[in-house]
């Protein structure tokens, strides 16, 4: 499709020594135009026309995602065309999975964790769906891994997000800001968007959908919308559509009022709270402090639990400062690690924990804490969700798409510290 061309033109400028003219592309597209393949007909060119072996990593939101879309989206389409007699091998055992060309390139999906680049050599490496990023943990695995290659480059593509997706916004914003200046860089940004309200008008869907008209058709656009309004999902119908960046519609803290307390000078100096929690399934923790003067700043959110014991026994050492978790959470696992460890730590009960998220709601409308910014706790914060218990209600863990453990850790500090007096200590030292 032309877009697609357009794309694939551009971004295969080269320099007269053969280096990209652009090192990084970053492609606004809706869902369903063909970004698939497009970035498999990137690969390809890159995997044969190079001159040489070339290694090319693909990753998607989740390790898993880029094995699935590799093995059933691009390999059925390199073996189904003429491309198939310039294979040598496909490796299709889960956690191996790879495509192996005869002159030695290589096409190998990664985890988005921030090991996933370590000891390799890049030739070529994607961001796909890039929306579902909080932070820029898959370009900083992958950018050492390009840096002896002169050839390289990093493609970074999905459709518009929320709130959450704080890493894919900021390229957004940085393209259209090179856009607008007219100023010439190593990177090159396009974008299919629509920022207006008349959404119904087909002739903003055809300069906005760029596959309209080709493997799309206007009677499928309408559907989607009538469906999208039927079931009051209208913010989804922009956001995959028109690419029009949306806030969390269920959020349980009105964006108006979070954007106020966001102060990049809260940093806790006073009396000082740690709050640690664990994601539901275990997948990611996180360890926020407080001070007795309602300013908030998260330490470390990480992926897996097994760093955050070492983590809070350093803190209390340094600090002597109190560590809570809630009792009923999957935190409470750690309990005996760090009491074994001489840390006292308080664990909350259900009517703490709802006095706790009460308190710390209350404080956020009424304007009287302080949120250190940072992408793992704003997008905790505005994902937040309320689960009705009897006691009153708490934020939910379940049916987010974001790790929530940075907000709870956030409640369990901010509470402490303000309200149960821990002995004073000042903060010396970054954390």
């Amino acid at each position: 499709m032309p877009w697609q061309q357009l794309v694939a033109d551009v971004a295969t400028e080269e320099h007269p020594d053969g280096r990209p003219v652009y090192s990084q592309v970053t492609v606004q597209v809706p869902r369903q135009c063909g970004k698939t393949t497009l970035l498999l007909a990137l690969e390809i060119h890159r995997a044969l026309m190079y001159g040489g072996a070339q290694a090319i990593a693909y990753t998607a939101q989740t390790g898993m995602d880029a094995r699935q879309k590799l093995m059933r989206d691009q390999v059925p389409m390199i073996e189904g065309s003429s491309v198939r007699s310039a294979l040598r091998r496909i490796y299709r055992a889960n956690g191996t999975e790879a495509v192996i060309f005869r002159n030695g390139s290589r096409i190998d999906p990664l985890p988005n964790t921030p090991s996933a680049g370590h000891g390799r050599t890049l030739d070529l490496a994607i961001i796909d769906e890039a929306r579902f990023d909080v932070d820029d943990t898959r370009e900083a695995a992958l950018l050492p891994a390009m840096v002896t290659r002169p050839r390289s480059q990093l493609y970074v593509i999905s459709t518009a997000g929320d709130a959450t997706s704080v890493y894919f916004r900021k390229k957004v914003e940085d393209g259209r800001r090179l856009v607008t200046e007219k100023r010439q860089e190593a990177r090159a940004f396009f974008d299919w968007s629509y920022d207006g309200d008349d959404i119904d008008d087909p002739a903003v869907w055809y300069r906005t959908i760029p596959a309209l008209g080709y493997t799309i058709t206007e009677d499928a656009i309408r559907s989607r919308l009538e469906t999208a309004r039927a079931e009051d999902k209208e913010n989804t119908f922009r956001q995959e559509y028109l690419c029009q960046w949306t806030v969390v519609e269920s959020s349980a803290i009105p964006e108006r009022y979070l954007v106020r307390v966001l102060d990049k000078a809260a940093a806790p100096t006073g009396r000082l709270c740690f709050g640690i929690d664990v994601a539901l399934d275990r997948s990611a923790a996180s360890i926020v402090v407080a001070d007795d003067t309602g300013r908030i700043e998260l330490i470390e959110a990480r992926d897996g639990v097994g760093w955050v014991v070492d983590r809070a026994l350093d803190l209390w050492r340094r600090h002597k400062a109190p560590l809570v978790v809630d009792g009923y959470s999957p935190a409470n696992s750690l309990v005996d690690r760090l009491e074994t460890g001489g840390v006292p730590v308080a664990r909350y009960t259900l009517r703490d924990m709802t006095a706790a998220t009460g308190a710390l709601y209350d404080a956020i409308l009424e304007d009287t804490v302080r949120i250190r910014p940072s992408p793992h706790l704003e997008a905790a914060l505005r994902s937040a969700r309320k689960k009705t218990v009897a006691a009153g209600w708490l934020w939910s863990r379940t049916d987010i798409d974001v790790d929530i453990s940075p907000l709870f850790a956030a409640t369990l500090a901010y509470y402490h510290a303000t309200n149960r007096r821990p002995p004073e200590t000042k903060r010396s030292a970054i954390f």
